[in-house]
Order: structure tokens, then sequence, then C-alpha cells
């Protein structure tokens, strides 16, 4: 008769302990061991039921090099945030929040790859097979090479990987899996870890690409053990807001390409589209002579985008003003601040300070610095900007403005949307020539800035 066993195991690090402790000697994180109930069972070796491999060790220089081919889908966005395409034999990891339109996109993804006569197969573990073709029908993903199964037993998912010898494979999501020889429940720590290992196998063994979906916890990363990402070859986050329309693909990890790159997309009724320009889809609300309001040209990767940043100063009568920040690092705008009492003699001890990038995206490169000082300037003198001025540059403690890097593309983006002047780090102005039609001031202080901003 099989032994009913209770251990706890950490949902960060996958520590196990015959007893709950408050924090987890292996992370050090608190509150992160939960209780998972396994029956002991004896079997013959654990790799008996596994796929293995007989190859043998060979000295690196016998191997042969070159190029990785990749599987390019349809979706330029996607390509772009996988570092040029899908590497047959790695394994995916995409985490967003429920309903964000993970399933649709890879639903997507799966009938593009079919259309160009490749073996998909889409494993569901949390809708039906109907459900599935009824999505499918409303996105127009039918093909007679994209084979749909609604499974959650690996030893069922595993012979269905046999019959059908896919090129890409879908499970949609790695919680709902689990495998009968591991006694506790589905989603646990020890099932998601032994299937993801297991898969992990599958796609290196066979060289099958591998997407798994994971649920999100509700400080938005992915739920299980964080041992999870380090199995993975690529982590995608798909991020957005209910209320607008955008979705972001981020990458977060990434072996075979750059996680500086991201994707946007637009949920329509028929799934998710390409959002070419984010620039204009960024700025198309854009109030026109409203202080506070200034435009900051990013890059998000090797993509130059063009983003509102909004900033309102207004009068507290509490003694220690708040200090706000949306998309922006919250120290990042502190520093700001300090530097706009010290160096500019702005007095805003008695102000709060509220900034925010308008449309969801989060900025996290310096650049941002000079386009938040114009705008938390702006607010508070209640002095608009001129509406066809772009700012980007990197302000030090001392007030100056520092270079930042890929000014050039900066400036002809800033030039393709009908901007008539940049502001920018003069020393970023050397070794190019700007577009004509587009005015360039360079500036090395802030002070410079504000006064060409506002003069």
């Amino acid at each position: 008769m099989a032994k009913l066993k209770t251990k706890f195991a950490c949902t960060e690090c996958g520590n196990e302990s015959p007893k709950w402790m408050g924090k987890c000697p292996g992370c050090g994180q608190w509150n992160t061991m939960v209780e998972e109930k396994e029956t002991v069972v004896k079997t013959q070796g654990m790799g008996s039921t596994l796929i293995q491999t007989k190859e043998k060790p060979r000295p690196i220089i016998h191997i042969e090099s070159g190029q990785e081919k990749r599987i390019e889908t349809t979706n330029k966005e996607l390509n772009r945030v996988l570092g040029g395409g899908v590497v047959p034999g790695s394994l995916i990891l995409v985490g967003g929040d429920p309903g964000i339109g993970k399933s649709t996109l890879l639903l997507q993804t799966s009938h593009a790859l079919a259309s160009k006569k490749l073996t998909v197969l889409y494993i569901s573990g949390e809708e039906s097979v109907r459900q599935t073709r009824l999505r499918a029908d409303r996105l127009g993903a039918l093909s007679d090479t994209l084979y749909v199964l609604c499974e959650t037993n690996m030893e069922q998912i595993n012979d269905a990987i046999e019959s059908v010898n896919p090129d890409f494979l879908v499970i949609d999501s790695i919680q709902t899996v689990y495998d009968p020889q591991v006694q506790s429940a589905p989603g646990s720590v020890s099932q998601v870890r032994e299937c993801t290992a297991h898969f992990m196998r599958v796609a290196k063994i066979k060289g099958i690409a591998t997407v798994l979906v994971g649920h999100v916890t509700k400080e938005g990363a992915i739920a299980g053990p964080r041992m999870l990402e380090h199995m993975v070859d690529c982590v995608l986050y798909f991020e957005g807001e209910r209320h607008h329309t955008y979705r972001l693909l981020r990458a977060v990890k990434n072996r075979f390409g750059s996680t500086n790159e991201i994707g946007i997309f637009e949920m329509v009724e028929d799934g998710l589209r390409e959002v070419n320009n984010p620039s204009e889809l960024f700025l198309s609300e854009r109030p026109m002579g409203v202080s506070g309001s200034t435009v900051v040209a990013s890059m998000e990767g090797t993509r130059p985008v063009l983003v509102e940043m909004q900033a309102l100063v207004a009068t507290t009568n509490f003694p220690s003003p708040r200090r706000m920040a949306t998309g922006i690092d919250h120290n990042r705008m502190t520093l700001i601040v300090a530097v706009l009492e010290k160096r500019m003699g702005m007095f805003l001890q008695t102000q709060d300070v509220y900034l925010n990038v308008a449309g969801g995206i989060r900025l996290d490169e310096p650049a941002v610095d000079l386009a938040a000082a114009v705008s938390i300037a702006s607010s508070f003198k209640d002095a608009p900007t001129r509406p066809y001025d772009v700012f980007f540059g990197e302000i030090g403690l001392t007030g100056e403005v520092r270079a930042v890097s890929r000014a050039e593309q900066r400036v002809k983006e800033a030039h393709k949307l009908g901007f008539k002047r940049v502001i920018m780090p003069k020393k970023s102005m050397k070794g190019w020539t700007p577009p004509a039609g587009i005015e360039i001031i360079g500036v090395e202080t802030v002070a410079e800035a504000l006064s060409k901003a506002f003069g």
C-alpha cells in the first residue's frame, strides 16, 4: 500500500521541507511555503518512462557550427521579440494576466506556421476542442495541419506527440498538466517542475519548438517555482490594460535574441493585429497647448518610440508632498525633482508631483529624464511647451544633460511624424547628419534646456 506523505514546497525556488517554515531556507523569501500531499510510489527508475538519448560526449571542435535556422511567422512583432523567429528545439514560456490574449496570440501563431505546411499540435487543458474550434472560426485560424487536443495527462500528451510528430507544440497551460507518477495536485510546485522538465527533454531531443503558457500571480510574476524561468530558453510577458485595446509582448529572458525588444498589438474583433507604427498610437490622443505635456523619443530595443510624458504639479496642505510616477521609475522621478529644486531654484517642497507616461507603456532608460524635467517645470510654471517639440537626454545630479545612444534614430522618427524641433544633448550631435526640415538644438544643462523649451 502506498504511503501518504506531506511536505512543504517553496513557490519561488521549489525548495522542499518536511515542516512549514515562515522563511524559505533556499531563497530567503517569506510566506512562500505551501503544503503538498504526495504518495510515494515505487517505480523501476526515474528514466524508465522518459525520453532518452544515447548521444555520447564529443569534442567541441567536432561539433558542426553555423547559424541556427529559425522558423519565421507571419507576425513581424512576434519575430522581433523572439530575435528573428522561432528556433527549432527551443522552449518558450508565455505569461500574462487572465483574458489578456495569450491563447489568441498562440492560436494565430499556430495557424501562421500551419499555413507554411508545418505540423502544429495545440494542446489545451482549459478549453474543449469545440471551444477551441469556435475561437479558431472567429480568428480564421483553420488549417489541415493544425491538430488540437484537449488533454492534461502527461502520458496521453506524450502519446499524441509521438503520433503527430509536430514541428511546433503549444501547451495551454502548464499549470493544468499533471504527471500520474507525481502524486500531487495539478499546478503544484512538484507537478509544474516535473512537467516542464519533461517538455524540455522533448523539445531538445526531438527538436520541437515548444511554447508553454503560464498563469501569473497577483504581483504579475509567473506562478510556480522561480526555477521554471531558468529551465526555459525564452520568457515572454504579455501585458496590457483591460481598458485599452493594445497589448505589449516583452521578453525578459531570451537565449537566442535581445531582451530589449517589445512587440505591440491591438486587440480587435478578429484577433490581435500588429501595430507597425506605435508612435502614432501613443500620440493619437495627445492634447495640444496644455501645460505639463511633452513628447519623449525613447528606444525600445532597436525601435524608436515617441511617447507623451505628462506631469501634474499641485499645491498640497500636507507636510509631506506626494511623489507618484506611472510608467517611469519612482526613484528616477525623485532624483529629477531634487535636481529641479537644487539647480533650478524651483520650490517644490509644498507641491505634489504626479508623473505619467500616457498609453500604459513603461520607459526604463535614462534618456527620458529631460522630457520628465521639462514636463514637471511646464506644469509648475503653468506654461505649455511648443506642440511640435521632442525631448530626450539623461540628467546628472549636477544639472548637466548627458549624451544618450542612438540619437540619429530618435531624430529620424520625430521627423517622420512631423515634429519641428528636437532638444537633445549637445554631445550626442556628433558623427551624423540630421534630416532636412527639422531643427536640432543641443543643450548641456537643464537650465539651458528649459530656456530653449519656454523661450
